[in-house]
């Protein structure tokens, strides 16, 4: 019987469903049992008018920088899903990177309920300001959505260069800090919706740390020796990206203005003012500080160096390239 020329790879076909990893059939599981919605979430109990409107557009503002991140992981994750396939990946796995765009779909809805709700319209940029700070807010977003829009230029250029190994370091410090975050402000939050949003999030976070744990517990020992010193480079312009979200964006990596700094102290002023947990300066340095040295403990168990964060505190390899020519942006 003639059989049909070899399918030219990389190709989603042909398909298996083999399964190696039992862990991952665990964390599978735990996602199916955890899946949750947000719009059951009770939104009725977030009375906006209680808030000012110069309040409300500084909450919104807060969302909105997540929403850089948060809310562009569907689009992110499912690109990856899509590699996951293409390197005839083991069922597990596949299914496991399908249940974290799931879970980041979430996330974005919640960015997007939040918005809507405190600002009564549903983007942040069409929105017309009613005060000063929204004002200020508006034309920071601007500028978050433009170097975001940058990042997901580099992500989609560098998705295809790299082996799933090199995403998952990539992946894994995104979640690390995106755990580090959420468990804060699900601790510290007053608005019961928000509250119960974050701990789910948080919780979702979790198992994605664990996808990418055990991928890399997996793959890293026989990891090929060329890609060390990628990691490296990208955990430094994955601190330097992370931190317009977790710390304050630095302005030797990010293009904003120069007082786009201290216009995000001053919303963030209005929102701690009206009782919606930011953490401070000195917490979010913390806060990174902690997050990079777990990172940096997982890596060293694989002989990876770790990049020298000067800015919290952490000293490692001098990194001076760290660009979007040949990095995974983090999201």
């Amino acid at each position: 019987m003639a059989l049909p020329p070899a399918i030219e790879q990389p190709n989603v076909y042909p398909l298996s469903w083999h399964a190696h990893t039992a862990k991952l059939e665990e964390v599978w599981d735990a996602a199916q049992r955890e899946y949750w919605d947000p719009k059951k979430l009770d939104w009725a109990s977030f009375d906006v008018s209680r808030y000012s409107w110069e309040e409300r557009e500084a909450i919104a503002y807060w969302w909105t920088i997540l929403s850089v991140f948060d809310a562009s992981a569907p689009p992110v994750f499912a690109a990856a899903l899509i590699k996951t396939y293409e390197a005839h990946e083991e069922d597990p796995v596949r299914r496991c990177f399908f249940s974290v765009t799931r879970d980041e779909q979430n996330h974005e809805q919640v960015c997007g309920l939040a918005i809507t709700k405190l600002l009564e319209h549903a983007d942040p940029l069409t929105y017309v300001p009613k005060t000063e700070i929204g004002r200020k807010a508006q034309r920071n977003a601007q500028w978050l959505y433009y170097n975001g829009a940058r990042y997901w230029a580099g992500y989609k250029n560098a998705v295809p260069k790299y082996s799933l190994a090199v995403l998952f370091s990539s992946f894994l410090m995104g979640e690390i800090a995106a755990a580090t975050i959420f468990h804060q402000m699900a601790a510290k939050c007053t608005e019961p919706v928000f509250k119960e949003a974050f701990r789910n999030i948080g919780r979702d976070e979790g198992r994605h740390m664990a996808i990418c744990m055990q991928l890399m517990e997996r793959d890293y020992p026989k990891m090929d020796l060329s890609d060390k010193p990628l990691i490296t480079k990208q955990i430094r312009a994955g601190y330097l990206f992370l931190s317009g979200v977790l710390f304050e964006p630095p302005e030797d990596f990010w293009d904003i203005p120069a007082d786009f700094v201290a216009f995000q102290r001053e919303i963030e002023a209005v929102a701690r003012k009206a009782g919606f947990h930011i953490p401070e300066y000195e917490a979010k340095k913390e806060n990174w500080r902690s997050a990079m040295l777990n990172l940096k403990g997982v890596l060293d168990k694989y002989g990876i160096a770790f990049p020298a964060i000067p800015e919290v505190g952490i000293t490692g390899q001098e990194v001076s390239d760290a660009d979007m020519v040949d990095i995974i942006p983090v999201f």
